[in-house]
């Protein structure tokens, strides 16, 4: 019997070894949960319905005016007397206001029109151009032109478009135009600025199609600049790659797997994923509502949001959708591109749809998700809020790497007090596990060039930059630039992030370096306009500086 008491303590030794290694590995796997939440201010005045960063590091942000009174006037006395709004046709309340960072205060801005559920793009100059909205705002184009004096207001165009665009999606073009692609019963798209007195609507037969009737479930589509200068877009289920230009369809690819609908208002979300040097482009499209889900939440049952997201790199020969499986269900959600190449899903809800009081169990954590690790390790559950950030929530990436997140109103007009989901005026920041300060001793800070530099396309650029003395890891050592997004209804519109190619890591000084990067070669990669470069090392990246490519 002596072997055999051998080999069993022998067994009994291994089992403990492998168990061991598992707990270890499971440890690391469930580390303690990132990221912190910080409330900027209690009381904005509106509930923040779209958000757009400017390279002012101000953020503007509107709510719709056919709702009654906000909780912030107009400055000087003024009053916005519109005699087709629905509920006051004497208002004295402002419904957008400008965020500035840096003093963390807010300033009450006067748009004229109803501005709900509407769209808008930065143009090349940094001018903010919105379009749409709702009734005698649907047809309206309104500018914002940026100021460091707290002087600078909207003004509108009341007839600037050619089709009504309420739920619309707009993106920023090569040759500095926006196109504007559907709303609410328009199959069509549009550009702005017009080129002509005829530059009207377009035909889009690919809107129809992806049509549910009484539904739609293809509002606010999915629009991205791809790098052959066609757009990608997603709407209900399907894709497609556009040439805008000649009107075109170019290519057809196939329905995400399972057939669910992930545009408004079975809204998910979704971003290009980082383009770096001679790699494919890829779109991840996340979350969303089952097939009929909206019907059932309108009949008060409200089902379980898509715990799904699908991936695929659109220039392939022959593109398929890879599927992967979030931590948790999410409706209504945002996802962000930050300064590391890491992409943040926040916000939402775990059941029900978009819509009036149509969203249920509020969604707290935030979620990481890394595209460079291998599936299924690619997802990391962050802290949470005690905030519920509902239907018409917002958030945008600051300069300093912070998220800024505001709205939640799932109510037909402002609503505090006996509901579950009360309208939410507050603002909040999440920092991101790389603000954490135990990581201050590998953050790189930018010398040189200058925030609000200018560079053309093509131009070698030397980034000149410090990290602590003794920290630096040159290989791990990258330079992103990320164009600011107009944000709303779980969209970030114009959302772009390039890693540059880069030369050597040299030493310039103590602790001080410099790395020549390449600008982008064309507005295919990377339309003129304004964008945030960052220094990444170690996955860690410095704050921001603004840059202009022209």
């Amino acid at each position: 019997m002596a072997p055999t008491l051998v080999l069993s303590a022998v067994l009994r030794r291994d089992l403990l070894l492998v168990l061991l290694l598992f707990l270890t590995h499971r440890n690391i796997l469930t580390r303690a949960a990132d990221g912190r939440w910080d409330l900027l201010l209690s009381n904005i005045g509106i509930s923040a319905m779209h958000m757009q960063l400017l390279h002012t590091d101000r953020v503007v942000m509107f709510d719709r005016t056919d709702f009654g009174a906000s909780n912030i006037s107009l400055p000087d006395g003024k009053c916005r007397r519109d005699p087709n709004d629905t509920v006051l046709p004497v208002d004295c309340t402002a419904h957008s206001v400008e965020y500035d960072v840096a003093s963390n205060s807010i300033r009450p801005l006067m748009v004229l029109t109803d501005v709900w559920c509407s769209s808008g793009a930065v143009m090349p100059d940094g001018t903010l151009v919105q379009t749409g909205g709702f009734n005698d705002g649907d047809h309206a184009v309104r500018i914002y032109e940026p100021c460091r004096n707290s002087t600078c207001d909207w003004r509108e165009i009341s007839r600037g478009l050619t089709q009504r665009r309420w739920y619309a999606t707009n993106h920023i073009l090569p040759d500095g135009r926006q196109i504007i692609i559907g709303g609410r019963r328009q199959f069509n798209y549009e550009f702005y600025p017009k080129t002509s007195s005829t530059d009207g609507s377009y035909n889009l037969p690919f809107l129809v199609q992806t049509n549910d009737p009484r539904i739609e479930n293809n509002l606010y589509p999915f629009a991205f600049l791809n790098v052959d200068g066609n757009l990608f877009i997603f709407a209900n289920n399907r894709a497609i790659l556009f040439n805008y230009i000649n009107g075109s369809v170019v290519r057809t690819y196939p329905t995400i797997p399972g057939g669910d609908p992930r545009s408004y208002p079975s809204t998910g979300s979704a971003v290009l994923l980082p383009l770096k040097n001679n790699a494919a482009a890829e779109v991840l499209v996340c979350g969303g509502a089952p097939k009929g889900a909206y019907v059932k939440a309108n009949n008060g049952d409200f089902v379980g949001a898509l715990n799904t997201c699908g991936r695929i790199r659109i220039n392939d020969l022959n593109p398929q959708w890879v599927m992967e499986t979030m931590p948790m269900g999410r409706v209504m959600s945002d996802m962000l591109l930050l300064p590391n190449g890491e992409v943040l899903i926040i916000n939402g809800a775990g059941s029900g749809t978009a819509g009036w009081e149509l969203g249920r169990s509020p969604v707290l954590t935030p979620v990481i998700y890394r595209p460079d690790n291998r599936v299924g390790s690619r997802f990391e559950v962050q802290n949470p809020s005690s905030t519920p950030r509902m239907y018409h929530s917002t958030a945008v990436l600051l300069r300093d790497g912070r998220v800024l997140v505001g709205g939640s109103n799932p109510h037909t007009y402002y609503n505090f007090t006996g509901v579950l989901y009360p309208t939410d005026l507050t603002l909040q920041a999440f920092s991101p596990r790389y603000l954490d300060p135990k990581f201050a001793y590998l953050r790189p800070k930018i010398i040189s060039p200058v925030s609000q530099s200018q560079i053309g396309y093509g131009q070698q650029l030397p980034i000149r930059f410090t990290i602590p003395p003794g920290r630096l890891n040159s290989t791990s050592v990258m330079v992103t630039m990320v164009a600011p997004s107009f944000n709303t209804h779980s969209f970030s519109m114009n959302q772009r992030l390039l890693v540059l190619t880069r030369g050597d890591v040299t030493a310039v000084g103590r602790s001080t370096y410099q790395v020549r990067v390449g600008a982008p070669g064309s507005g295919n990669l990377a339309p003129a306009g304004y964008y945030l470069v960052f220094v990444v090392h170690q996955d860690i990246p410095s704050e921001g500086i603004w840059v202009q490519i022209r």
